[in-house]
């Protein structure tokens, strides 16, 4: 039945059940949700329920990926529509921290003690770093920032990132993901932007 309910659920259908699904578990989290309590917040049966994927764990899992897919697919479009490369530098921090900012205490809490979905947050996580990485690249190459070692930069916001991941900053400094990314833009960008006529090393 969970099999045949799969396959015969149509694509908008699931889509629209993994948007509830998501909805939910970023406001309250899922590690405390039975399937039981899933299809009465849904209104819906186990069988369409089962539509999304044949266990909890695997539910979980396929809502937590289009979460981060949804997200990385709209933080490329802003960044995408961005002018130079510190204006999308700085879009893209923003972005992330907009994407980040319904997500309630309960969700990265459950994620955190929840291996397979946080393997997902730790590789969406480097993933971030390394975009970071290369928008720096192009600000310095484009004299827009400073001269600096590109990899360091992406090596330190990667350990900045991996800290908001785990918790650590919130716990140190009271601060949610969102902000996290906010403060974190700000220190990135106050460091890096170069005054134009400083913004490259004379070459004489």
């Amino acid at each position: 039945m969970i099999a045949y309910a799969a396959r015969m659920a149509s694509p908008a259908r699931r889509a629209e059940l993994l948007d509830q699904l998501r909805d939910l578990f970023l406001a309250k989290g899922f590690a405390a949700f039975s399937i039981g309590d899933l299809t009465d917040h849904l209104r819906c049966s186990r069988t369409t329920l089962y539509a999304v994927a044949p266990s909890k764990e695997q539910i979980v899992l396929a809502v937590v990926r289009s979460y981060f897919r949804g997200a990385a697919e709209r933080i490329e479009a802003r960044v995408s529509a961005a002018g130079g490369p510190r204006d999308r530098l700085a879009v893209y921090l923003d972005a992330v921290a907009a994407e980040l900012q319904p997500v309630s205490a309960e969700f990265f809490a459950d994620l955190a003690g929840f291996g397979p979905g946080n393997d997902i947050y730790q590789e969406n996580t480097r993933f971030a770093a390394r975009r970071v990485q290369r928008l720096v690249v192009e600000g310095v190459d484009a004299g827009e920032l400073r001269p600096v070692d590109a990899s360091f930069v992406g090596a330190a916001a990667a350990q900045v990132m991996g800290a908001i991941q785990r918790g650590e900053i919130q716990a140190g400094t009271g601060l949610d993901a969102a902000e996290a990314y906010r403060q974190l833009a700000d220190l990135v960008l106050g460091s890096l932007t170069a005054a134009p006529s400083a913004a490259r090393r004379p070459s004489g």
